[in-house]
């Protein structure tokens, strides 16, 4: 009964249908489906081999400028590579990054959250002590340095994403745990008997779902910036391996001569990270009841 009053509290009216009709959460899916689809579809998208060499062809500028030629739309690096081609393939790495390590994140975070926030105690204590330690690294030297430890590699990075991040969620969420530990329907199932599993499970999970949704949607975006700064400074993939912090970094010292092999990488990063955001604050309005009656909806 409680769990049923629940899921109809965190669930928009007019379901699916209501929740794209808001603007930023229509514009921010249709980017992060546009982003999915280029990932998916990189090997019949990209017009050339990412990584083939063309050394009589290095440095050309996009198809539209002079001296330019429409095999390379966007234009060729350093090593005659099709800048395209490469942009299209980074995103392949961005997605499988900013989808696990959002998963991982998420997993962890919110299970510490809700065990800490329910039960409370020396757990909670402990549990709390723990990430105000973790949090005294700022994140992105935190990341590098577990890199060093734990070697290159994308397995490596989601990692250290997940190792770093995970605090996010555990505050936020924990958070929004002990107000709803103290709401009618999860004193009401304590009373009746019910286990604290089945009560965290059926009970508070439920109302803190819609802001997991939005920290996660949220978190991809974070994930891509983390690994982008990684790739750029040597420590994700190897160089053989497109991502868009290795087109970053192999374009620095040709910014003057070749901008747009920086400005391609950039475009893409700042796009998908836009996608996410976007989508993360309309769901974060859309699945809110506080939010929704303050803004008039």
């Amino acid at each position: 009964m409680s769990s049923i009053s629940v899921n109809q509290q965190a669930r928009p009216r007019g379901g699916m249908a209501r929740i794209f009709s808001h603007p930023k959460v229509a514009v921010g899916g249709a980017m992060v489906l546009m982003f999915v689809c280029v990932a998916v579809f990189a090997p019949w998208l990209a017009p050339n081999d990412p990584n083939a060499q063309d050394l009589l062809a290095t440095l050309l500028p996009p198809a539209w400028a002079a001296d330019g030629m429409a095999q390379y739309p966007l234009g060729t690096d350093s090593l005659g590579r099709c800048v395209l081609s490469r942009l299209i393939y980074g995103s392949r790495i961005a997605l499988i990054v900013a989808v696990v390590a959002a998963t991982g994140t998420m997993l962890l975070g919110t299970t510490l959250a809700i065990l800490a926030g329910y039960l409370r105690g020396g757990f909670d204590r402990v549990t709390s002590f723990i990430v105000v330690l973790w949090m005294a690294f700022p994140p992105v030297v935190f990341s590098m340095m577990l890199m060093v430890g734990l070697g290159t590699g994308v397995r490596n990075v989601i990692l250290a994403v997940i190792l770093v991040d995970w605090t996010r969620f555990y505050r936020v969420v924990r958070a929004e745990v002990i107000v709803a530990r103290q709401r009618e329907y999860v004193q009401a199932a304590r009373l009746l008997g019910f286990s604290h599993l089945r009560v965290m499970l059926r009970e508070v999970l439920p109302g803190v779902a819609p802001l997991i949704i939005t920290l996660f949607s949220l978190q991809m975006g974070v994930a891509i910036i983390v690994e982008a700064i990684l790739s750029f400074v040597g420590l994700s993939v190897p160089s053989n391996v497109v991502a868009w912090g290795v087109m970053l970094a192999d374009g620095r010292d040709q910014i003057y001569q070749a901008g747009w092999n920086l400005l391609a990488p950039v475009c893409g990063i700042v796009f998908a990270v836009l996608a996410f955001n976007l989508l993360s604050d309309g769901l974060r309005v859309v699945l809110d009841p506080r939010l929704r009656k303050r803004g008039g909806e």
